[in-house]
């Protein structure tokens, strides 16, 4: 039969409208000239033999036409006999149907090249296809691409390890069914050593280091971070664990030397084993907790990962939702603790201190929310929206009074260096229409320590908005007299370590009374913190002090509770 009549029916493939009906050699044209590899295999010839290969199959395979026709098309796998692909065409075959796959084939000089086969069936009447059109298209360089892409995603490009994502993916499929021990390591102040040595050396060690890493038969080493690694090994059994890890801190206790320096480098290290199946995203995230244990450790000593790590860190999330929620709800509240006038008693203020008002659990303490309220950021929103709360408030309770009440309100570190607090304290006075006489805010000695230009510059824009400065728990630091020398205080609060046991400790007495005197000389008033006792709200006022607060006064009060206090 004429190959034209066999490749007619298909010369839509080729932009030709269906059914169209042209010359053999017309047809042969335009079939030898295609693009595609087109093969004919006769189906009821022994094997299946190729009756007929185009140019563009010679092009592509390097066989020539005599050399392939006769044979089956199985010859171009040569043994790569194992693809899934194969399994589906031999069942698309023996069902007479059509199949579209991707295979690699080999070419006459033995080099790969993938290849997408198209099988189309051609019948003649009844009964199973006669013989398959075969159309080959090479795809070698978009499937290399491809994977070559594939790679670069998947490797540190700078070490050749695998990356965090090939860690994960690859981690479940080479330790199944074993017991695993996954290891997270830091070098220690990386960041020096760039800054020091150059970026080329730091680039050099960390090489350096993904090499030795690669020595101590891990089964996945990757380098997770910008300074961090990972390593998985399969355990035979739970006592191999100590073993790894002495022969790892052996291993990097030793020198480096890379081209240009010998660096003795140190690491903080995390680790934690897992059952058979164990999450790779879990023990990762469980041997992270376990490393910033490690890093948090003078000596850096390594660190296993303890499961009431997994707790906290599940509390810390939930937490941070609800203080979010909590600041969207309001839910923030102030108590406010009276400050009085030690010669004659009256209540001149009070120091505003946040509470949070939980819909479920009810009245929070700062110690149950301010810390994580610091480390995750919402300490600026809540300290925002507290300082006008503290301001309407002030403005709200002055309004019919003679001698009006100073309200002091504390300020963390974090809201003086990442946020424009002049800018904030500015809008807040024109927005709730305060005297900025009336609002001091309190700074713990920790904040003044950083001592810059910038902080200074904070400090006396502040000042001349015209609010007070007070340095709380004075005396707990290391530099106090220095910070009243340099800083614009109009406030001292000694701290109630100073404050109680006043009368039986002559050293506290000294102490204290040379405080009052040089605040006097400055111009600040002095505010002892944590009176309990007449006789240390005597001694205080004996001494100079002109303010107190404390539980001998009154505790922390409610806003309508401290207002009828205000109001007598």
């Amino acid at each position: 039969m004429p190959f034209t009549s066999l490749v007619l029916p298909l010369l839509s493939r080729f932009g030709l409208p269906a059914g169209a009906m042209l010359p053999e050699g017309v047809a042969s044209s335009i079939v030898e000239r295609a693009q595609e590899g087109i093969l004919v295999a006769d189906m009821r010839s022994p094997d299946a033999r190729i009756i007929y290969v185009n140019g563009a199959f010679e092009r592509i395979t390097g066989y020539a036409r005599e050399e392939a026709v006769g044979k089956n098309c199985r010859y171009l796998q040569g043994s790569d006999r194992l693809q899934p692909a194969i399994g589906r065409m031999r069942e698309a075959l023996a069902a007479g149907e059509g199949i579209q796959v991707r295979l690699r084939n080999y070419r006459k000089d033995g080099s790969l090249f993938w290849n997408d086969l198209d099988l189309v069936p051609i019948r003649q009447g009844a009964g199973p296809p006669a013989y398959y059109v075969g159309f080959i298209r090479d795809v070698t360089e978009p499937v290399v691409t491809a994977d070559r892409l594939e790679s670069m995603r998947l490797t540190d490009q700078l070490t050749g390890c695998p990356n965090r994502d090939a860690f994960l993916e690859q981690f479940a499929r080479r330790m199944a069914g074993a017991r695993v021990l996954l290891v997270k390591l830091d070098i220690a102040r990386f960041n020096e050593i760039n800054g020091g040595y150059g970026y080329d050396i730091g680039d050099a060690l960390l090489k350096a280091i993904a090499e030795r890493l690669g020595t101590l038969g891990a089964d996945l080493v990757a380098r997770v971070g910008n300074d961090q690694f990972a390593l998985g090994f399969a355990l035979a059994s739970d006592a191999a664990a100590p073993e790894l890890l002495e022969r790892l801190h052996r291993s990097l206790a030793e020198r480096f030397t890379v081209p240009g320096a010998d660096l003795q480098v140190r690491f903080a290290v995390g680790f934690v084993t897992g059952a058979p199946g164990a999450d790779a995203r879990m023990l990762v995230r469980q041997a992270g907790a376990a490393l910033a244990d490690s890093k948090l450790s003078p000596l850096l000593r390594p660190c296993e990962f303890a499961s009431e790590r997994e707790a906290e860190a599940r509390h810390r999330l939930q937490m941070t939702a609800e203080l979010q929620r909590a600041l969207s709800a309001n839910e923030f509240v102030y108590h406010y603790q009276p400050q009085v006038a030690l010669p004659t008693g009256e209540t001149v203020g009070a120091e505003a201190l946040v509470r949070w008002q939980h819909a479920l659990f009810g009245l929070q303490t700062p110690a149950r929310f301010i810390r994580l309220a610091e480390e995750t950021g919402l300490i600026l929103d809540i300290g925002a929206a507290g300082l006008r709360d503290v301001a309407r408030y002030a403005v709200e309770i002055n309004r019919n009074r003679a001698r009006p009440l100073c309200f002091s309100f504390n300020v963390s570190s974090l809201e003086l260096t990442h946020s424009d607090i002049v800018s904030l304290v500015r809008r807040v006075i024109d927005e709730t229409g305060i005297d900025p006489a009336w609002l001091t805010l309190e700074l713990t000695e920790s904040l003044l320590a950083e001592d810059s230009p910038e902080m200074l510059g904070i400090f006396r824009r502040l000042r001349d908005l015209g609010i007070g400065l007070s340095i709380d728990d004075f005396g707990t630091g290391y530099s106090s007299l220095r910070y009243l020398e340099r800083f614009p205080l109009s406030e001292i609060k000694l701290d109630r370590s100073f404050v109680c046991g006043l009368p039986h400790s002559a050293a506290k007495r000294i102490i204290v009374e040379a405080v009052i005197k040089l605040a006097g000389e400055l111009g600040a008033r002095v505010v002892g913190e944590g009176v309990e006792q007449e006789t240390e709200r005597d001694m205080l006022a004996a001494m100079g002090c002109g303010f107190a607060q404390g539980h001998l006064f009154s505790l922390p009060l409610p806003a309508s509770e401290f207002s009828l206090i205000a109001a007598a």
